[in-house]
């Protein structure tokens, strides 16, 4: 059985069509969206059994970081620990094309977190979409990107992404082909800004 795809203007996104979204996965599903930085798939924060169908899509074990997907970062500090530099440049460059490594607290259910370093990712992206699924669904959606097994980069064509995963999440959500670079990823856990991954988001701020 293959997944419903809608299609969502990826500039001015219809409102009745974020309701359906959100809907979709406050109720349990799996959904693929797009971000500023190629396709997500993710589920509710609370749902066990999406994110174990999101293991089995991406072939990954219990030491990768999730990332819990915000509107800003408002509610940064329930999820996780940061130093006062750290956050000043976080919320300097946020929302963008970044995935930040942070220490996880203890609101952070401990399936999402790195079980080695208790970590957990967090993100906050620039794009029209996912800042209204957010802010209709008014919590973070526990992510991670739509790069299959053997792949480097995100998928980034929605009509592939319903041929190869297709029967595997509830909902598609097409908003346009994108650019498939993926997040530049910058570990602060330990109070120390390391670049674990270049990639869409400049790395210059962070290194000055």
């Amino acid at each position: 059985m293959r997944p419903e795809m809608i299609e969502v203007h990826p500039v001015t996104p219809q409102p009745r069509l974020i309701a359906k979204i959100v809907e979709t996965i406050a109720g349990g599903g799996v959904v693929v969206y797009p971000t500023d930085s190629g396709y997500a798939v993710g589920c509710a924060l609370e749902n066990k059994k999406g994110m174990d169908r999101i293991c089995q899509i991406r072939k990954i074990d219990k030491y990768h970081n999730f990332t819990l997907v915000c509107s800003d970062l408002s509610e940064l500090s329930n999820y996780a620990v940061v130093s006062d530099t750290c956050f000043r440049l976080m919320r300097k460059h946020t929302p963008g094309q970044y995935t930040f490594i942070l220490q996880a607290t203890k609101e952070v259910p401990r399936r999402l977190m790195n079980e080695k370093r208790k970590t957990i990712g967090l993100r906050v992206p620039d794009f029209p979409i996912t800042q209204a699924i957010l802010s209709e669904l008014h919590a973070p959606v526990m992510s991670t990107s739509l790069i299959l097994p053997g792949n480097t980069v995100p998928e980034s064509d929605p009509d592939e992404i319903e041929e190869k995963i297709g029967k595997s999440v509830d909902l598609i959500i097409d908003g346009g082909i994108l650019a498939a670079e993926p997040t530049t990823v910058i570990d602060m856990a330990d109070g120390e800004i390391k670049i674990i991954r270049e990639g869409s988001g400049d790395t210059a701020p962070f290194l000055a």
